[in-house]
Formats: structure tokens, C-alpha cells, sequence
């Protein structure tokens, strides 16, 4: 199979999102209008949130979850894939290093939505991206063709719905000739497949550990969520001690941003706050697997009945799903 636009089989891979909205004006259209929408502030009540290099997937029958959601997509790129027969939807926040990772949320999305239809199906796939401005240095574009590119390879029939990002998620702030993203993150409703722009205050537990892994660990991406238990599964996994972790901590804002972001003049306020978080983390547990992951056990959470995560203690046997990295 091949990437869909509509009912029109691209031959072609575009090699920038330029590309993609000649061969697509309504695409860009509609991108940009999408990006003129403002941000919902989304509650934790009913979210389920994703960070970078991470992936969930639920239905419109989970009881615990109305809300997938990502955010401070600025070089990185959030995708929305949902089954349009069973409704079941993931959402992933990528970067370059972990594209291939998108077989993967085909594969379970194929799986999960066999369990409500009964047989294990192609799709098609309805699929929705947003992030990935066009930055100065060209990472996004750079990441917009691989996604496009691995995509275009997946035997199954993907429609590409949504596409804010590149040029059409792209403008300025008053008085700046730097390029700038129109919108950072997405929401969207399991019940409707409705997607909107998005901002998380609480992103839900271990966040700073969840961080680490973008420093000092691996590559993969990470499915965090089992929608048959209703668990939130957060490891275990491993990241390397970073030895510089104190003396980073001891710079100002500006220099951590140059030195690790890849999009510094444009992060939103709280990343300096997070990344502080994320190395404090680090320095503080330089070895997870003996300090976190105690006998190799995950950190697992399941929505209370106010609709916010709280820790649970199951058993090891009980899991669907085998640990990703």
C-alpha cells in the first residue's frame, strides 16, 4: 500500500512539506486554519498524555480516558492515526531517531482494533500530523520526509487528513523575522476522532523520568499505555549516567537551551523549567534500573474515580504488552 491523500494515491514521496501542499492546496489550507484555532486548555481529568519518543493507544470504549494529547512539538512532529472502521486511535510524539517506530503503532492499532472487530484488518488509517515548523536549520523538514518516506513503504492504506506542519504551521512574532510555530501540541477526543490545539499543564506522573530517556537513552519508541487494563506503564528502561548533569544545572536558562534544544529561540516558557527537572532527575538517579526499577518492575498508574492517575502495584504476569525499550 501507499500514502493517501483523499482518494488520490501519491506515486511520490514529497521532499518538503512545499512539496506536499503543491500536490495538496487544501492540505495547506486547511492546516493554516487549523493553527489559527486557540489552544484548549485540556484538564487531567480523562487525559492521557504522551511525551517525546512515546506513543498510546486507546478506543472510544475506554472508560478512563477521553483525551490523547502531546504538546512542545516545536522541531518534533505529534501524529494521530485512527482506525476509521473501530475508532481506535494512537497518537505519537516523534522525532527523527525513532520514524521507524511508526510500524509499530500500526501494528498495535491493527491489533487493538481486531479485538472490537474481530478480524485484523489494513485500515485504511486516517492520519493527522502537527508540529514540525520550519525552522531555520531544517530539522523539521528533514523529519517530515522520513515520517512521509517510511510511511509511503507500510503495507497498509494510511489518508493523510490533517497536515499542520512545515509552512502551514509557520509564522513570526511582532517585530522578529525568525520563524516561529502557530501552535505546539494536539489533542484528540476518543469518542469523536475530533482533533484540536492543545496545552497540558498536568502531563500526569514521572515526567522527568520519562525525560530522561530523550538525554541519555535509548532511541525507541516507548508505548506507555495498555487500554484493556487501563494502565499507565512508564518503563522499565534504561539511560546512561550524565556526568555533566551538575554542572548544566548550574548554567543559565539561554545556555541550556542552546545546548540542549533544537529549537532554542522558540521553546515555550516552562522547557527550561522541565529540562531542569529532567537533569536534577538524572543526577539524582543515575542508575535507574537500581534506584526506579527495582527487580525490573515498571511504575504503573490507573485512573482513580476522579479521573486522575494514581499508583497501582500489579502483578508482573498481567501485562498485554512486552516492554518496548
Amino acid at each position: 500500500m501507499v500514502l493517501f491523500i483523499g482518494e488520490v494515491k501519491l506515486d511520490e514521496i514529497p521532499t518538503d512539506s512545499g512539496q506536499l501542499f503543491h500536490l495538496a492546496p487544501h492540505l495547506q489550507e486547511s492546516g493554516r486554519q487549523f493553527a489559527k484555532i486557540i489552544p484548549k486548555k485540556v484538564s487531567p481529568i480523562g487525559l492521557l498524555y504522551v511525551s517525546q519518543r512515546e506513543f498510546a493507544i486507546s478506543s472510544p470504549h475506554d472508560k478512563n480516558i477521553n483525551i490523547l494529547g502531546t504538546d512542545d512539538c516545536t522541531t518534533c512532529l505529534a501524529i494521530v492515526l485512527r482506525h476509521s472502521l473501530t475508532g481506535v486511535t494512537a497518537i505519537g510524539h516523534l522525532e527523527s531517531v525513532c520514524v521507524e517506530g511508526v510500524s509499530l503503532i500500526i501494528q498495535r492499532l491493527q491489533e487493538t482494533s481486531c479485538g472490537y472487530s474481530g478480524f485484523y484488518d489494513e485500515g485504511p488509517f486516517q492520519m493527522h500530523l502537527v508540529g514540525s515548523f520550519s525552522d531555520c536549520r531544517g530539522y523539521s523538514e528533514e523529519l517530515i520526509y522520513s515520517l512521509l518516506h517510511y510511511i509511503h513503504k507500510l503495507p497498509v492504506k494510511i489518508e493523510l487528513v490533517t497536515a499542520c506542519v512545515g509552512v502551514a504551521n509557520t509564522g513570526t512574532k511582532s517585530g522578529s523575522v525568525v520563524p516561529w510555530p502557530n501552535i505546539y501540541g494536539v489533542g484528540v477526543n476518543l469518542k469523536t476522532g475530533d482533533i484540536f490545539p492543545a496545552t497540558f499543564d498536568e502531563k500526569g506522573p514521572d515526567i522527568p523520568l520519562r525525560g530522561a530517556r530523550i538525554f541519555t537513552g535509548s532511541h525507541c519508541l516507548l508505548e506507555v499505555y495498555d487500554c484493556q487494563l487501563g494502565l499507565l506503564r512508564i518503563g522499565p528502561f534504561h539511560y546512561e549516567p550524565m556526568r555533566c548533569a551538575n554542572i548544566m544545572l548550574q548554567q543559565s536558562d539561554e545556555f541550556i537551551l542552546q545546548h540542549l534544544s533544537s529549537s532554542p529561540e522558540v521553546e515555550p516558557s516552562h522547557v527550561v523549567d522541565s529540562i531542569r527537572s529532567t537533569l536534577k532527575h538524572i543526577q539524582e538517579h543515575p542508575f535507574p534500573e537500581i534506584t526506579i526499577f527495582q527487580d525490573n518492575r515498571p511504575r504503573c498508574y490507573r485512573k482513580d474515580e476522579n479521573g486522575l492517575w494514581v499508583p497501582v502495584y500489579p502483578r508482573m504476569d498481567s501485562f498485554r504488552f512486552e516492554q518496548l525499550a
